[in-house]
């Protein structure tokens, strides 16, 4: 297209039309008016995206030969060449090996707050739906997927499914500037609200101005009402500021969050809740401070103590001595 005023009227109207869309896509939520339009971009595009990651990723492979196994008996044989095709990469493949430790963290995280998760892997970020903070993962409907329902990792909070097409699904990101999930402290148990700021730390407003907080406080998932978006106990983050109550009915704290939002590659959405609240079961174990080192040091007695000690010992040498020379002949 050549470069004429009509091309840049064209241009500049095309962006004021997307920003409304945008704008009106946020505003309406779940009964958002684009809410079709995007589901439908997720069922044509899902696939490709799926496919072109399926396609270069052995990994992600054999993940979903594990995911589906239960359904494909007739496969057995097939699934174990698979898995010794894996093994074989995963010996000399650093990244690989990295990607399955992130996998066994998951487990470890969702086996500590009993969460039922189905696994599944990012194969695209920031999808143009209307968001900042966003990713695509290789799991849909098809998969038992949802929309608000919690995504975790090894770490903690992910954020919450907002868009599901047959294969594949988008998630809001935590640290999203849209993003607000209810929080609880560690141990004190005071409530509040965490919202993304991108790449800042997340903001928490707790709901007591007085609450008393501090850094390295722990937070966790609150919980939502029939669990959706949010299952109780999913680590939040750890405070690394407190602002000063000045009086008010909130208070503002800002939290590092555990997760690294873009590092994400192995993941988890939560198809079944839990039937209790972990509460703080699932927080990782603070490191245990170093044993301290004590050197104690005795002083040496004062001069004049030891003059006195020496003294009689010199007198009681010279008497000695004296007896020796007497008795010699």
């Amino acid at each position: 297209m050549r470069d004429t005023r009509e091309s840049r009227l064209l241009l500049v109207l095309l962006i004021a039309i997307a920003f409304a869309l945008i704008t009106v896509d946020i505003r309406g939520g779940q009964e958002s008016p684009v809410d079709g339009a995007r589901q439908a971009a997720a069922a044509v595009f899902g696939p490709v995206e799926n496919g072109v990651a399926a396609a270069v990723d052995p990994v992600g492979n054999a993940i979903g030969a594990v995911r589906d196994s239960g359904e494909r008996h007739t496969r057995i044989a097939a699934l174990e060449k698979e898995n010794a095709e894996l093994k074989a990469k995963l010996g000399s493949d650093d990244r690989n090996r990295s990607r399955l430790r992130e996998l066994d963290a998951m487990l470890k995280t969702a086996g500590a707050g009993q969460y039922g998760i189905k696994g599944a892997q990012v194969i695209a970020i920031g999808a143009a739906q209307g968001f900042s903070w966003t990713v695509t993962l290789d799991i849909g409907a098809r998969d038992g997927i949802e929309r608000d329902m919690t995504v975790l990792n090894g770490s903690g909070l992910v954020g919450r499914v907002t868009t599901v097409g047959p294969s594949t699904s988008t998630v809001l990101l935590a640290n999203d500037p849209d993003f607000t999930v209810g929080t609880r402290m560690e141990k004190s148990d005071e409530l509040g609200f965490a919202t993304g700021q991108g790449d800042g730390p997340l903001l928490v407003q707790l709901l007591n101005g007085k609450a008393k907080v501090k850094p390295g406080d722990r937070l966790v998932t609150f919980g939502s009402r029939a669990d959706k978006p949010f299952v109780p106990g999913v680590p939040v983050g750890e405070v690394v500021r407190v602002d000063p109550s000045g009086g008010g009915l909130t208070r503002n704290v800002y939290v590092r969050p555990y997760v690294g939002f873009t590092k994400l590659d192995i993941v988890g959405v939560v198809v079944q809740a839990p039937q209790s609240d972990p509460r703080d079961t699932v927080l990782p174990q603070k490191p245990k401070p170093a044993p301290t080192v004590t050197v104690t040091v005795t002083p040496p007695p004062p001069d004049g103590q030891q003059t006195n000690q020496q003294k009689p010992n010199d007198g009681q040498d010279q008497q000695a001595q004296q007896d020796q020379e007497d008795a010699t002949p």
